[in-house]
C-alpha cells in the first residue's frame, strides 16, 4: 500500500495524531476513535494493523497492554515524496521571508508622527 493510500483514511490521521505525543495503549486508541469515528475494536485493530504493517506505528508489550508510537520510516517516506516537489514552493517562501523582514526593517525605520506617536 502506497503511503499516501495509507493517509488517506480519517481514521487512520487521527489515529498518528493520537500517538504523535508519545506511546499510547491500544485500548485508549480503540475508545478515543470508536468514540470518534462509532467503529468497533476489531476495525481500529485493522487500523493498527495498516499503520504497523505500512511502517507508520510501532508497538511493544508491556504485560497484557500494546503500546503504539509512531514510526518514523512511514514518515520520512512521505518526506521523500514531498521532497522532489521541494524546489517549486521553496524559492517563493524564501521571496516571501524577503518580503517580510524588509517590511519589518520599514516599519521600523518609519519616523514617529507627533500627534499619535505612532510611525507614518
Amino acid at each position: 500500500m502506497h503511503v499516501f493510500e495509507v493517509l488517506a483514511d480519517p481514521v487512520r490521521r487521527r489515529i498518528l495524531e493520537l500517538l504523535s505525543p508519545g506511546e499510547i495503549a491500544s485500548g485508549e486508541v480503540v475508545e478515543a476513535i470508536g468514540a470518534e469515528f462509532g467503529i468497533t475494536q476489531a476495525a481500529v485493530s485493522q487500523h493498527l494493523k495498516v499503520l504497523r504493517e505500512s511502517g507508520f506505528a510501532t508497538v511493544r508489550a508491556e504485560a497484557q497492554r500494546r503500546l503504539y508510537s509512531v514510526d518514523v520510516a512511514g514518515l520520512r517516506a512521505v518526506d521523500a515524496w514531498i521532497g522532489q516537489f521541494r524546489n517549486f514552493w521553496e524559492p517563493k517562501l524564501d521571496a516571501l521571508a524577503t518580503e517580510i523582514a524588509r517590511g519589518k526593517r520599514e516599519r521600523r525605520h518609519a519616523p514617529v508622527t507627533k500627534r499619535s506617536g505612532k510611525r507614518a
